[in-house]
């Protein structure tokens, strides 16, 4: 039976179904094809505009057999990123039909994207410094990592964990910080310098802290304490 020319307005969320059935009707196969290549390119764009190097798979969530709604025009079907703003992990994608028909639906899918980060090869104690053989880089889904990640071993190379690490983690920065430049107790040369006169001075650390730091030292000629800024191993600075 032929229907007449009408409007429908539908605002749905599809939901996941326990039933096999993928290919139940006409209208599901036309919702995962348009969101399937909708995310194609959206992912792809958002890569071009990254500087990362990843591969992604992209899997629409099972759709409810039961929706009775008429094919939309292919010229009249649109899809737009409902959420989030990144097409990576959950997402949803909204699909419009503006033609005779019209109706809109919000079809739930999933964005694998697989990169190489920082891994760890063996467990970490906390304030432990990262040597090079301490991580390496393997292939992950950064779709379900929550936090932050490192891509390049530089990254992390040098800096110390804010707390243990088992093994086989990945790294974030949020886990990393700048190892101890000046350690408490330490001999350091204090530098003081304009454009006209320059002066050095033996000081003892009262402090540890990492390079850009500002620690408590005493002048040991003095036997003055001031503050002054690490600028490298066994030297601080001090304004003049």
């Amino acid at each position: 039976m032929q229907l007449p020319a009408f409007f429908i307005k539908l605002i749905a969320a599809i939901a996941l179904l326990s039933s096999s059935s993928l290919n139940a009707s006409p209208l599901i196969d036309q919702l995962i094809g348009t969101t399937t290549s909708y995310l194609e390119q959206k992912v792809a764009a958002y890569l071009a505009n990254s500087t990362a190097e990843a591969r992604f798979e992209i899997t629409v969530s099972r759709l409810d057999p039961r929706l009775r709604l008429p094919l939309c025009p292919a010229d009249a079907i649109q899809a737009n990123l409902e959420s989030p703003e990144v097409p990576v992990g959950r997402v949803t994608v909204r699909v419009t039909c503006d033609s005779e028909v019209q109706w809109r639906l919000f079809v739930p899918a999933t964005v694998d994207l697989f990169q190489p980060v920082v891994v760890t090869t063996r467990p970490l104690p906390r304030h432990g410094v990262i040597s090079g053989s301490d991580i390496t880089l393997l292939e992950r889904n950064v779709g379900n990592l929550s936090g932050s990640y490192l891509t390049r071993p530089e990254q992390a190379i040098g800096l110390r964990t804010r707390r243990a690490v088992a093994a086989d983690s990945v790294l974030g920065a949020n886990q990393l910080e700048q190892d101890e430049t000046v350690k408490r107790g330490d001999k350091v040369v204090i530098s003081a310098a304009n454009s006209r006169v320059s002066v050095r001075m033996p000081g003892e650390a009262l402090e540890s802290g990492s390079t850009g730091s500002q620690i408590r030292v005493r002048n040991t000629r003095s036997d003055r304490v001031i503050r002054a800024r690490i600028i490298g191993p066994g030297q601080v600075e001090v304004a003049m």
